[in-house]
C-alpha cells in the first residue's frame, strides 16, 4: 500500500504532493516481470500517473496517461482512479541498455523519442485528452512540460524508482509543486531554494522521510498546512464481464471463426496478467447476447 499527502502554503498560492509509491512499483515489476529500466520508466509513469489521478475531483473519474515513442520499452501505459489507485503496462518488459553518462539507469535512452498523452476521463461527453512532445523522455521532466503547455499550470515534478541488483525495488515515489498565478515572486524564490537542497526523492524515501514529511519540506519557508492524505495501491480493474464485453466488440463475423476453429479463446490482461478462457459455448452465448 503508498501513500499521498498534500499541502498548501500559508497563501493558498503553492500546493505540493508527495507519493511513496514504493509497494506500487514493486507489484509492477512483479507481475510484468521487467528489467531494472523497464522498471524504473514504467514506475515513474505509473507515480507521476497516481498523482495526476489523485487530484481528480469526482468518484468515477479517471486518468490515462501513455507514452509513444521510438525506444527500445515501446508503448508505456498507465491509468488511474480519482483515488490514485493505478495500473500499467509496458510493451516491452525487458530492455537491457548501458547506464547513462552519470552512471544510472538510461530511462531517457530506453523511452526514446516521441509523445506524452494524458486522457483525463472526468463524465463528460468527450474525454479530456493533452498530447505533448517527449522533453527527454525521463518522465518527470515530460509531465512537468506537460503542465506548462497543456494546463497552463507551473509545475515542478520529481519521480524516481531505486531498483537493486537483484532487480527488487527499494524505493520509489515521487513528488509535485504546482504553482498557481497568483503567487508572488518571493514566494518562487522561495521554491527555487528549496528544490535546489532537496536530495532526490528514492534518497528522503529510503531514510524513512513520510511523504507528509517530504511534501512539508518542499514548501519550507512558506508556513505550510497539511491537507489530505490517502492510501493508494496497484489496482487492476478488469474482471470476466469486462473481457466478454471486449469480446463481444470484436464482431459477429470473427467469433462465428474462433468457433468454427473449435478451440478454446484465452484473454490475458495486459495490466495485470489474469487470464479469462472462453469455451466455445461461451463464445455462442456472446454471440446470442450481442
Amino acid at each position: 500500500m503508498g501513500i499521498v499527502k498534500r499541502a498548501i502554503a500559508k497563501d493558498a498560492s503553492v500546493v505540493s504532493m508527495a507519493i511513496d509509491a514504493t509497494d506500487i512499483v514493486a507489484r509492477i515489476e512483479e507481475i510484468h516481470g521487467t528489467s531494472a529500466v523497464a522498471t524504473a520508466a514504467l514506475g515513474r509513469l505509473a507515480v507521476a500517473t497516481s498523482l495526476m489521478g489523485y487530484t481528480l475531483k469526482n468518484d468515477g473519474d479517471s486518468v490515462t496517461c501513455r507514452i509513444d515513442a521510438d525506444g527500445a520499452l515501446g508503448q508505456l501505459v498507465a491509468v488511474s482512479d480519482s483515488s490514485g489507485n493505478v495500473k500499467a503496462y509496458v510493451q516491452n518488459p525487458i530492455v537491457e541498455i548501458s547506464l547513462n553518462e552519470n552512471g544510472k539507469l538510461d530511462v531517457g535512452g530506453a523511452v526514446g523519442e516521441g509523445t506524452l498523452t494524458v486522457i483525463k476521463d472526468m463524465g463528460l461527453k468527450e474525454p479530456y485528452v493533452g498530447v505533448c512532445p517527449l522533453v527527454s523522455g525521463e518522465v518527470a521532466e515530460d509531465f512537468a512540460a506537460y503542465y506548462a503547455n497543456s494546463e497552463q499550470t507551473p509545475t515542478v515534478c520529481s519521480l524516481g524508482v531505486l531498483v537493486s541488483p537483484d532487480l527488487k525495488v527499494k524505493a520509489a515515489g515521487g513528488f509535485l509543486i504546482h504553482v498557481l498565478p497568483f503567487a508572488s515572486e518571493e514566494c518562487i524564490d522561495v521554491i527555487e531554494r528549496n528544490i535546489a537542497d532537496i536530495p532526490p526523492v528514492t534518497e528522503m524515501l529510503n531514510g524513512g522521510m513520510t511523504p507528509a514529511e517530504i511534501a512539508l519540506k518542499l514548501l519550507d519557508g512558506l508556513e505550510p498546512n497539511e491537507l489530505d492524505e490517502g492510501e493508494v495501491a496497484y489496482k487492476c480493474t478488469c474482471s470476466r464481464e469486462r473481457t466478454e464485453q471486449i469480446l463481444a466488440g470484436v464482431g459477429r463475423k470473427e467469433l462465428g471463426e474462433m468457433i468454427s476453429e473449435g478451440k478454446d479463446v484465452e484473454i490475458c490482461c495486459h495490466f495485470c496478467g489474469k487470464k479469462y478462457v472462453f469455451t466455445i459455448e461461451n463464445i455462442r452465448d456472446v454471440i446470442n447476447e450481442n
